[in-house]
């Protein structure tokens, strides 16, 4: 944002408005409840402030259309790059588009939209970060980390994919978890570099991730 790089973020979840609002709790530090309520305490002012500020003048361009089809997405960033340039492409999330016509399973169709992206990305010349579902399978087993087989209709997807990135929070299955605060950032594939862990603080309150200094005060790598 700082940097003022052209992005463009198709949200087929979450509605513009909400997306912008999480924008502004994670950039001002503003707790989120406050910022939907509207009621901020008087040193959340200046921070919203400053949020809207970089916001306003940052270049972001939400789509909030759903079920876009592979066409439709690829002409929309198009005409962004056109006009705009761009320099990241982000889809939330992957398994919400639409492929028309019959198809024969819905694992075809995710292998479709799957090399679609790919080719939009050498086409543009612009990374695409595409966000995916994973299956419900893996919260019956012990170890709740994700691996690769855990990506819905995964199979297209992990072959198209330069890198694949995983998140995994403790906390959200054990209450009693010594990580809290802490998020696992898995990397699962990287076509040219290293797999392993690291990890990053998680504020949920503000829906942002920051580095992780851990008890001794010293940074992490992978582990």
């Amino acid at each position: 944002i700082k940097d003022k790089v052209p992005v463009a973020i198709f949200s087929m979840e979450m509605p513009g408005e909400q997306l912008a609002m999480r924008m502004m709790s994670s950039l001002g530090r503003i707790d989120q409840h406050k910022v939907r309520t509207g009621k901020l305490d008087d040193d959340d002012w200046p921070r919203l402030t400053s949020a809207v500020d970089l916001l306003n003048n940052a270049r972001i361009f939400i789509d909030d259309t759903p079920g876009l089809t592979p066409a439709e997405l690829r002409a929309r960033a198009r005409r962004i790059k056109r006009e705009h340039d761009l320099g990241l492409i982000v889809i939330d999330y992957l398994q919400l588009m639409q492929v028309p016509g019959n198809r024969e399973s819905r694992a075809n169709e995710i292998s479709e939209i799957s090399r679609s992206l790919k080719g939009l990305a050498k086409e543009l010349e612009v990374p695409v970060m595409a966000l995916s579902q994973l299956n419900r399978s893996l919260e019956q087993r012990p170890n709740k980390r994700p691996v690769m087989s855990d990506l819905r209709e995964s199979g297209a997807i992990e072959q198209d994919a330069d890198l694949i990135v995983f998140i995994y929070r403790d906390e959200v299955y054990n209450e009693d978890s010594p990580d809290k605060g802490t998020a696992e950032i898995i990397i699962g594939k990287q076509r040219n570099g290293p797999i392993g862990t690291s990890r990053l603080t998680f504020l949920g309150q503000y829906t942002r991730f920051e580095n992780h200094i851990p008890a001794d005060g010293y940074g992490e790598g992978y582990a």
